[in-house]
C-alpha cells in the first residue's frame, strides 16, 4: 500500500535558505529527510531536486537507499492537488539517481549513514507563466513507496525573434536531406537519450567555455532562416552563440566524459560531453577539437577552437545544454543547480 507523506509536518520546515532553493525538512522515526529544490523558475530552465536522507536505525546501514524514485511535473496549484487522482498526463518526469561520496567511516558513523539521491527536469520553453506542482515518489530503504509535492513556480520569460538570411552555401547546409545527415542526427539522439546512473561527474556550479561575453544569439531565440531562393523555415535556437573570432580558446564547462568529437554537416567540428546522467554540454562550430572520445576532463580544461564550420555565418562558438534530450538554457547551471555548496 502506497503511504503518502505527512503535507503538513513538511511545511512545518519549509524555509527558503538562498535565492536559487528551496529547503523542506521532515523528520522521521526511521531517518531524517531534507529535500533541496529551485522553487522559482522560467521558462527553458530545469528544475533539480536533492533528497537528503540521514539514518537512525542502524540496521539501516546496509540497505540500499532506495528501491524506485522519480519526480514528476504537473500544471496546477499544490494546495489543489490531489496526489490519489493525479493528471493523466505529466509535463515531464525524471529517475533519482545516488550522488552520496564514498569515503571513509569511523566506527560510530558506519552503524548510520548519510544519502543523497539527485533528479533534474528540463522545464520547455514553451511553458506558461503559473502554478505548477512536483510529485516526488520514492520507496526508502526498501521500505513501501511515500509519495509527497512540493510547489513549483514558472515566471515570465520574454525570448527574442530573429530573421537569419543565408547565402547558398548555409541554405545549402540547412536544407541538406541526405542520408549521411540523418544518419548524424541519429548517432547524436542517441547519445544524448542516454541515462547512465554511475556517470556523476560534475556537482559544482559550471562556468561559461570561453571568456568572451559578447553574444550573438540567445538561448531559446524564436528563429526564421531566409533562404536564398526565397523560402524559409522556422526553428528554435538551442543554445547560446558567443561572437568570438577562430581560433579562441574552448574549455569545458564542467567535469564530465567526452561522449561526441567528431565533424557533423550543420554543426562542424562537434564536441559533446557527459556530466551526469541525462545532463550533456555540446560545443559546435569548431576549427579544432583538443580532445577524444572517451577522453575524461575536469572542468576549464582546453577541449577545442572556435571557428565557423558547419552551418554559421561568422566564427563563434555555440554553446548548448541538453538534459533527458531536451535543450535547456545554459546560463541556468551557472548556478548552484544541485544545492552542493547549499547542502
Amino acid at each position: 500500500m502506497k503511504k503518502h507523506f505527512l503535507l503538513v509536518s513538511i511545511l512545518l520546515f519549509f524555509s527558503c535558505i538562498s535565492a536559487f532553493s528551496e529547503k523542506v525538512h521532515w523528520n522521521g522515526k526511521k531517518y531524517d529527510l531534507t529535500v533541496l529544490y529551485n522553487k522559482n523558475s522560467l521558462p527553458g530552465d530545469a528544475v533539480f531536486v536533492r533528497m537528503i536522507f540521514e539514518t537512525k536505525d542502524k540496521y539501516l546501514k546496509d540497505s540500499p537507499i532506495l528501491s524506485s524514485g522519480k519526480i514528476q511535473l504537473f500544471e496546477g496549484n499544490r494546495e489543489q492537488f490531489n496526489l490519489d487522482k493525479k493528471p493523466s498526463k505529466d509535463l515531464g518526469h525524471s529517475d533519482f539517481y545516488q550522488i552520496t561520496k564514498k569515503t571513509s567511516l569511523t566506527n560510530v558513523q558506519k552503524k548510520y549513514k548519510t544519502e543523497t539521491i539527485l533528479a533534474g527536469i528540463p522545464l520547455s520553453s514553451y511553458a506558461k507563466k503559473g502554478d505548477y506542482t512536483i510529485v516526488v515518489t520514492y520507496s526508502p530503504f526498501g521500505d513501501v513507496e511515500e509519495e509527497f509535492t512540493i510547489p513549483l513556480v514558472i515566471n515570465e520569460k520574454e525570448f527574442v525573434n530573429e530573421t537569419i538570411q543565408l547565402d547558398a552555401k548555409n541554405t545549402s547546409i540547412r536544407t541538406n536531406d541526405s542520408d549521411e545527415r540523418w544518419k548524424q542526427i541519429k548517432k547524436l539522439n542517441g547519445i544524448l537519450e542516454t541515462k547512465n546512473s554511475d556517470s556523476v561527474f560534475a556537482l559544482e556550479p559550471f562556468i561559461a567555455p570561453t571568456q568572451a561575453t559578447r553574444r550573438t544569439s540567445f538561448f531559446a531565440d524564436r528563429r526564421t532562416f531566409a533562404y536564398n531562393n526565397g523560402k524559409s523555415s522556422t526553428s528554435l535556437h538551442y543554445g547560446i552563440d558567443y561572437g568570438i573570432k577562430t581560433g579562441s580558446e574552448i574549455r569545458s564547462c564542467a567535469s564530465g566524459k567526452v561522449v561526441m568529437a567528431e565533424f557533423r554537416i550543420t554543426t562542424g567540428w562537434s564536441t559533446v560531453i557527459e556530466h551526469l546522467p541525462g545532463l550533456y554540454s555540446l560545443y559546435y562550430h569548431q576549427s579544432e577539437l583538443k580532445c577524444n572520445v572517451g577522453d575524461y576532463v575536469k572542468q576549464g580544461d582546453l577541449i577545442g577552437l572556435s571557428g565557423s564550420t558547419g552551418l554559421a555565418t561568422g566564427p563563434h562558438l555555440h554553446w548548448e545544454m541538453r538534459l533527458n534530450m531536451e535543450a535547456v538554457s545554459p546560463d541556468f547551471f551557472l548556478g548552484d543547480f544541485t544545492f552542493e555548496k547549499s547542502k
